[in-house]
């Protein structure tokens, strides 16, 4: 009998630095997309120019981060537990403002 479930470790995402955010890719599928991003204090991410077919959600899991829409010239606070929706084709942008490392998760739906 085939197995459903799928376990990926850290070693086993794709990996890449945006800027100063380290990005962790752990799946991506033709419905959703989840990965982990890592910004030391006061690191900076890259631009994401936004997806256009799919909501993205952030999720803070550790830190203080702020999240900047370019379009709008907004600023989003999160903490520990926040949660963000960012709509599609809106670009972000992460800064770590805490004195600790931030972890913040995120799920792109249908597709990036």
């Amino acid at each position: 009998m085939e197995k459903r479930g799928r376990i990926i470790h850290p070693k086993d995402a794709k990996v890449a630095m945006e800027d100063q955010e380290l990005v962790r890719e752990y799946v991506r599928t033709d419905k959703i997309t989840f990965g982990v991003s890592r910004l030391m204090p006061g690191a900076v991410g890259a631009l994401d120019p936004g997806h256009t077919e799919a909501d993205e959600i952030f999720y803070c899991a550790e830190g203080h981060v702020l999240c900047y829409f370019p379009e709008d010239d907004t600023y989003y606070e999160l903490e520990q537990g926040d949660a963000l929706v960012i709509p599609p084709a809106t670009g972000h942008k992460l800064f770590n403002i805490g004195d600790e490392p931030a972890v913040v998760t995120w799920s792109c739906a249908p597709h990036p």
